[in-house]
């Protein structure tokens, strides 16, 4: 299966190389991109499932990797709840 990497930027500026073991992260964002918090995370949860959903139809097991991506997306998105207007921008897709 193609993987990819993809950059993001927090709300604070801080930067984050994210996983994906699928190229169907390329359905939901686009590189440039500034989302609204809770679009990102709804985005990241469908995104990341589907692709740990092929990985589980192709071997026979979901991608943990995909799964603990999702989690650590989820974490840091936890520190921004409270700021005003949060945004999550998509700096790029790595090779």
């Amino acid at each position: 299966m193609p993987e990819m990497r993809f950059t993001i930027r927090w709300p604070d500026g801080t930067a984050e190389s994210c996983y994906s073991p699928s190229l169907v992260i390329r359905d939901y964002f686009a590189p440039g991109t500034s989302y609204p918090l809770a679009d990102f995370l709804e985005k990241s949860r469908e995104a990341l499932t589907i692709a740990s959903q092929r990985v589980e139809a192709r071997y026979g097991f979901p991608c943990s990797r995909a799964l603990g991506q999702l989690a650590r997306i989820e974490a840091g998105a936890r520190a921004f709840s409270a700021f005003p207007n949060p945004r999550v921008t998509v700096e790029a897709f790595d090779a």
